[in-house]
């Protein structure tokens, strides 16, 4: 623009010395710095023009570009999974709730529309985990991985429905060892049948240990209340849970320090195995985020409300379920209410076992039995202790025995570092026996209550 402005004044100072050499420079002087100035002007208010249309410009295409960010962040999390289509069940079971009140219905579909949610609540914390980092990533993993059978656990116990707290969540360790485990075995085997899949055996070991001191967590409460050995009775039991349960937590912690801090380069397939959803932390496959950490964030705010909403009318409308069904409360809570928490952790475990991956699909299945075993169940202890509910560690003999033996088990299958299909189908067998079993079992405390019935 510069360049244009002294072309004019060249051109009007060559025709003003033109013009004064014909006697007629003073006529045309004013003339030629008046189109001078209006073309300088012109320049201007075209200039000015052109800036205001180009920050109006700014401002719808920031508006564009938030619209599109919003609609492409609701496709990628809602739209990119076939299991999404379960999700209008849930405000199906509160409209059924608020018409008819039937129970056994409630309680279905909130299973059906729970389910959707406890998957894409652990691919949200995938995502957050690219962002924050493997230590971090794992602490995340660890805190929601299993926040659907806490989130449902804390409800129970607000409704002071202790056994289905109890029956949740060691149906979640019992699901997770058998049926996640033996059906990665079992797929991982058929896929990768030309060779035979490793895994850590030192991975294994610390997890097998673990849950080992979970069962004696649960054993000698129970052992106190069917030998009648108690100082105080009813009080000697309860007692004990609570100070067990402290114990158990900090070892946990300890656990968890040793794992991501003190030893994270000797043993770092036991890092992998914090994430409950198969996160890789070697970088190895060159996976991206799918969405941005803010969107994470923000997702896994609206998962865990909702979960939150569904997980309440579920919680009430499991006895009037079991009624209905005619169902023991003792098979829906082992059986059924853990395959809605181990939606993630079932696929994610599959997935990577078909990869020959199997330290992650380890550290999804075993992983996340050491967590319930020993942070969910005594964390539901201690906040039934603040609650003033009378949560302990006495699962009662039938089911501490099925924990028991199904850990003996594990244990022993994976002691030699390798798996097959065939060890795979034992273990998905094993669970069909476990679930016959609590099919066929009457829980005590319900047959307690008949009694007192008129």
């Amino acid at each position: 623009m510069d360049y244009k402005l002294q072309a004019v004044g060249l051109q009007s100072q060559l025709e003003l010395g033109s013009l004064a050499e014909n006697g007629s420079g003073h006529e045309f002087e004013d003339e030629s710095l008046f189109s001078s100035e209006l073309g300088a002007q012109k320049i201007q208010s075209n200039h000015v023009a052109e800036f205001g249309s180009m920050s109006g410009g700014f401002q719808a295409s920031g508006t564009k570009m938030w619209k599109s960010g919003v609609y492409r962040s609701i496709k990628t999390v809602v739209f990119s999974n076939k299991l999404n289509l379960l999700m209008p069940f849930g405000p199906l079971a509160i409209l059924v709730h608020m018409l008819s009140g039937h129970n056994g219905w409630v309680f279905f579909l909130s299973l059906l529309g729970i389910t959707p949610l406890a998957e894409r609540l652990g691919y949200a914390t995938e995502q957050l985990a690219f962002f924050t980092g493997p230590t971090v990533g794992g602490l995340l993993n660890a805190t929601f991985g299993n926040a659907t059978e806490m989130i449902i656990a804390i409800y129970a116990l607000k409704s002071q429905m202790i056994r289905v707290v109890q029956l949740s969540l060691l149906g979640s360790i019992l699901s997770n060892m058998l049926l996640v485990l033996g059906c990665a075995f079992f797929c991982g085997g058929l896929v990768c049948h030309q060779k035979e899949q490793v895994f850590n055996k030192a991975t294994a070991i610390v997890n097998s240990g673990l849950l080992l001191m979970a069962v004696m967590g649960l054993l000698f409460p129970a052992v106190l209340h069917y030998t009648h050995t108690e100082v105080h009775y009813g009080k000697s039991e309860l007692a004990l849970s609570r100070f067990s349960s402290c114990v158990m937590l900090v070892v946990y912690t300890a656990y968890l320090f040793f794992q991501l801090r003190n030893d994270k380069y000797r043993y770092e397939p036991l890092e992998e195995e914090v994430s409950q959803h198969g996160e890789s932390t070697d970088g190895d496959d060159g996976e991206t985020p799918e969405i941005t950490k803010w969107e994470s964030i923000i997702w896994l705010a609206i998962m865990t409300a909702w979960i939150s909403i569904l997980s309440e009318y579920l919680v009430d409308a499991i006895e009037g379920a079991s009624q209905a069904w005619n169902i023991p409360i003792a098979f829906i809570g082992v059986i059924l209410l853990p395959i809605v928490g181990n939606a993630a952790e079932h696929a994610s475990a599959i997935m990577f076992a078909m990869k020959d991956k199997l330290d992650i699909s380890l550290g999804v299945a075993i992983g996340s039995s050491t967590q319930i075993s020993m942070f969910a169940i005594p964390f539901c202890v201690v906040v039934g202790w603040m609650m003033g509910q009378p949560m302990d560690l006495n699962f009662q003999l039938f089911e501490t025995a099925t924990l028991f033996i199904t850990v003996i088990v594990v244990a022993f299958f994976l002691q030699e570092g390798t798996s097959n299909y065939f060890k795979g189908l034992m273990l998905i067998l094993c669970y069909v026996i476990v679930a016959a079993s609590f099919f066929v079992h009457e829980d005590p405390s319900s047959k307690d209550e008949k009694k007192l019935k008129p």
